[in-house]
């Protein structure tokens, strides 16, 4: 079984805007906490840790 998990920060209830990641044998899974049935996304770990910093240093904010 998949255990996914999300950040502690994210809150709680149907108000958090939040994603989860599991890990998926050697991969990451990424899904809508709000969305668990919907689709999600798949990434080798090293490109999983290459997103999450470029997300931590605001590569990805929107103007």
């Amino acid at each position: 079984m998949t255990r996914w998990r999300k950040s502690s920060r994210s809150g709680t209830g149907g108000q958090s805007n939040c994603v989860e990641v599991a890990n998926l044998s050697g991969d990451v899974g990424v899904r809508d906490s709000k969305d668990p049935s919907g689709p999600r996304i798949t990434l080798p770990v090293e490109r999983f840790r290459s997103l999450a910093a470029d997300i931590k240093r605001g590569a990805h904010d929107l103007p």
